[in-house]
């Protein structure tokens, strides 16, 4: 016969067997962990198995951010401001829901490694004091379901970029952003003449994103390597700018009303450019062709007939992490 003792043990794990795992830690696994090349080198967990906080100003973002340690921050609400936050390694920023948000704020991802930023809108960062996100010299770096945008009301050097991956990073994915409003929107490779410091890096997956209403460096590549799949680009003058020796393969992906949807232009060197399953609206692919016919992860490609029904209105800030 069993104890009481026994029972009650019995008792109280089938309540917590029950009971639904954190939001987090269900959404963080390899099924929903990022694709592309944050998938590799280890992969990308951020902050998982660490302390978790909730933040809804400036100062206690600032804290947690730039903390030693593994963190998951929970954002809450909207946080205004001006200044750069620093994202220290092994760390995860989780908008709790769509209101989850900064405005003038920047995160900058720089010399570190296993960072993820999920579920955030960011917006009217000024370019002095930097781009939306910045990634420098960083690995494993996972940027999912934001939304990012500027305004189109002042000129194109009023805000720098939306999210730019620079000085030799690698293993980057970004995912299912809204970007939107603003001119110079993503740069891979901020210069020309840093060949010897990003040659052989720079590799970046752009999946399943949505952009309208932007202008050029959708994305700008230089040097490195881009996989760009299930993309909708609702205009634009400088599509996919592919330059001093990168490769992009794109794949699966529309263009409507941009001018120059894949390119190679701006740079004495050109970059080259593999295209599958496009629909090119009034542009066409003026970028040489290149060799990049595969990348080494898995993912699944939607079609281009059903990438813009299913971007729209998914791509953004549009989950519940909280």
């Amino acid at each position: 016969m069993k104890s009481s003792f026994t029972l009650a043990l019995a008792a109280l794990a089938s309540i917590a067997s029950a009971l639904p795992a954190p939001k987090y830690r269900r959404q963080n696994t390899t099924s929903d962990g990022p694709v592309g090349y944050a998938s590799l080198n280890g992969g990308t967990t951020g902050g998982a198995g660490g302390s978790e906080t909730t933040v809804s100003s400036l100062d206690e973002l600032t804290s947690a951010a730039e903390a030693d340690g593994a963190a998951i921050i929970y954002v809450k609400g909207l946080i205004s401001g001006e200044g750069q936050v620093r994202v220290a390694s092994d760390k995860s920023i989780l908008g709790v829901d769509s209101s989850s948000g900064l405005e003038g704020v920047s995160l900058y991802i720089k010399d570190v490694s296993n960072v993820i930023v999920r579920n955030l809108a960011i917006s009217k960062v000024l370019a002095d004091t930097g781009d939306a996100v910045g990634v420098q010299k960083s690995t494993n770096v996972w940027l999912d379901h934001l939304d990012l945008s500027s305004d189109m009301d002042h000129g194109k050097d009023y805000y720098d970029g939306l999210v730019d991956v620079t000085h030799a990073a690698d293993y980057v994915t970004i995912s299912n952003v809204y970007f939107h409003d603003h001119y110079k929107v993503s740069l891979v490779g901020h210069s020309d003449s840093n060949g010897d410091e990003d040659t052989g890096h720079l590799t970046v997956t752009y999946a399943n994103n949505y952009w309208s209403n932007v202008n050029s460096r959708l994305p700008s590549v230089r040097f490195g390597t881009a996989h760009i799949f299930n993309n909708y680009f609702d205009g634009g003058d400088t599509g996919v700018n592919t330059r001093m020796g990168a490769e992009v393969l794109v794949e699966s992906t529309v263009f409507e009303g941009v001018k120059y949807p894949v390119t190679s232009k701006d740079s004495d060197e050109t970059g080259s450019a593999v295209c599958n399953d496009i629909i090119w609206g009034d542009g066409e692919q003026t970028a040489p062709d290149g060799s990049l016919t595969s990348v080494p992860y898995e993912y699944t490609l939607l079609g281009s007939d059903k990438v813009k029904a299913a971007v729209v209105g998914t791509a953004g800030n549009t989950l519940t992490l909280g």
